[in-house]
Parts: structure tokens; C-alpha cells; sequence
């Protein structure tokens, strides 16, 4: 098969190009990326990142927010009880959103995939606690280990441990008629 014909040309290099115009394009100042909404809406672009959290009553290095005290390294330093340098905060309403929002309790979102859910009920429904006969069951599509049976249904457990319950025991009614 012959190669195309463009393919194997040597490019040539184009002098008119102005390549510092097209970094320095690519390069302009913008705003850095900011996760949190908060930050986000009160950064100003006309300032630098020290000013502006400054402003915002964050810090822009732990360290310095932060100080190692000298007594932990070992040196007893007295102090006058003045504090260094006390900053002004204008948009104080960022740091309160953020500790609004740090307090609100967290969602569980893990949740299992129905599929794994209905899987697991079937294999209980029909084998009971035998899992080498789940894992020989024409529903194991994925040729699931015993021992991988039992770790899904011990995660089902754990997720839902009422529904758990009431399945095992609405199957035990079931059991007794078939006897």
C-alpha cells in the first residue's frame, strides 16, 4: 500500500510567524482556578492572589498564618502581648459562608447499584447462606468466587442493614410452607 503524499513532506518553518505574540496570548493573567463558589464570586482580577485573600480574611501561606510557638522548639521568648501586624478584613462574609457551609452535616451518598441489590436478594432468596451453589448459579454472569458472593452480600448488609432484616425475615414464612 503507498503512503500518502503529504505525510512524508518536510515542514517548512515560517519565519513571518510572530511566536512571542502568540505565547504571551496564551499566557495573559487571569484569575486563578478556585473551587469554592465563595472565593469565586468575591475575587477581584485587578488584584494579586495575597491581596485578595487578604481581604477575604484567608491566608495565603499556613506557615505564617500559623507560627511554630517558640516554647515548642525549646526557646522560652517573652512577649510584649502585642500581636504583629493585625489586617484589615473587608469581605468578611466570605470566611462566614465558608464555616456556614464546613458545619453542615455531610450527605451519605454511597449507595449500592440496584442491579448489586437485586442480585444479592436473589442469590439469598434461592441459596440461603450456600455459596458455593451461588457461585454455580446460571444468574453469576461475571463467575463471581464464592468468597466474592459472600463479600457483596457482607456490603449489603452493612448498607442496609433494616432492609436486611426485613428481607431475611419475610423469607423465613416462605420456608416454613415449603416443609
Amino acid at each position: 500500500v503507498p503512503k500518502a503524499k503529504g505525510k512524508s513532506r518536510r515542514h517548512k518553518y515560517s519565519y513571518n510567524l510572530n511566536r512571542k505574540r502568540l505565547y504571551r496570548s496564551a499566557r495573559r493573567r487571569a484569575a486563578p482556578r478556585i473551587a469554592c463558589s465563595h472565593i469565586r464570586h468575591a475575587w477581584d482580577p485587578h488584584k494579586s492572589v495575597a491581596q485578595n485573600l487578604a481581604e477575604m480574611g484567608l491566608a495565603e501561606d499556613p506557615n505564617k498564618a500559623v507560627p511554630i510557638p517558640k516554647k515548642l522548639l525549646g526557646m522560652e521568648v517573652e512577649s510584649d502581648g502585642q500581636q504583629p501586624g493585625k489586617k484589615i478584613v473587608r469581605k468578611p462574609y466570605v470566611v462566614n459562608e465558608m464555616e456556614l457551609e464546613a458545619s453542615l452535616p455531610e450527605k451519605k451518598s454511597n449507595t449500592l447499584s440496584r442491579d448489586l441489590i437485586d442480585y444479592v436478594r436473589y442469590m439469598i432468596q434461592n441459596h440461603g447462606e450456600n455459596y458455593k451453589e451461588m457461585a454455580r448459579d446460571e444468574k453469576n454472569y461475571y463467575q463471581d468466587t464464592p468468597k466474592q458472593i459472600k463479600r457483596k452480600i457482607n456490603v449489603y448488609k452493612n448498607f442496609y442493614p433494616e432492609e436486611y432484616k426485613n428481607f431475611i425475615a419475610s423469607l423465613k414464612p416462605e420456608k416454613m410452607e415449603v416443609q
